[in-house]
């Protein structure tokens, strides 16, 4: 929940300007609702980023008021929305079988998902983070089938790593990534290899490229440092 309309029009000014002119990475831009309209006004044709949404309804219309769905999200322009953040687990008490629908509506909608899976800190301590993720993964994905998720992405975002500074080390988003994908390629092998896991979680300047160098890491969800164009212009460049 960041940026009105003229701070989200200065932010795609100064990132435009910031960003190298031969990246050749896939770029999202996911701003708050508000600020959607008017970042696709802004988009040039060879501009390297796109739109993307923070959330979106489990229904297509009807009397869900304050609630955005997911024809809405494409008559702006989003190409992709996330879904399950850990935000809206945590403080909106969303559940698997609530975000099991909404992944299901971005779908039906052509919105490419962005599954948020990821533990707690207590979770983790206790060793249960295969667990959490699995049921996580499986409850968001039931029902699913592979023909359905064209471009569907899984974001790792441990919850005791996001906005505190602390990333996960590149060992262990490496074994949480390879285990994800073992279960993509189980229950889903038509999908499993081609299905992009990345990782959230204090993604910055300072730590992006140790995670792009690993082959088991697709590319970041970047939080806070995404608000800084010149900071999340480097790590596009990173990327790239």
């Amino acid at each position: 929940m960041h940026k009105t309309t003229a701070e989200a029009v200065e932010f795609v000014h100064r990132f435009r300007h910031a960003l190298a002119h031969d990246v050749s990475v896939e770029i999202l831009l996911i701003p708050p609702f508000t600020a959607l309209d008017v970042i696709r006004q802004m988009l040039h044709a060879d501009d390297p980023f796109r739109l993307g949404a923070q959330n979106l309804s489990w229904e297509a219309e009807g009397a869900y008021t304050g609630e955005v769905s997911g024809h809405m999200l494409k008559d702006v322009g989003c190409r992709s929305v996330i879904v399950g953040h850990s935000e809206r687990r945590r403080l909106l008490g969303e559940t698997d079988a609530l975000i099991n629908n909404k992944l299901k509506a971005a779908l039906q909608h052509g919105l490419a998902p962005i599954l948020c899976v990821g533990e707690t800190l207590e979770e983790r301590q206790a060793g249960h983070t295969q667990d959490v993720v699995k049921e996580q993964l499986l409850g968001a994905l039931r029902d699913v089938a592979p023909e359905q998720m064209t471009g569907l992405a899984i974001a790792y975002e441990p919850v005791w790593a996001i906005g505190t500074g602390y990333a996960a080390t590149v060992r262990h988003i490496e074994e949480v990534h390879a285990f994800l994908r073992s279960i993509l390629n189980v229950e889903w092998p038509q999908i499993g290899q081609r299905t992009r896991i990345i990782y959230g979680g204090s993604v910055s300047p300072e730590n992006a490229r140790k995670f792009f160098g690993s082959d088991e890491i697709d590319g970041a969800l970047v939080g806070k440092a995404c608000l800084d164009p010149e900071g999340f212009a480097k790590i596009c460049a990173m990327a790239s």
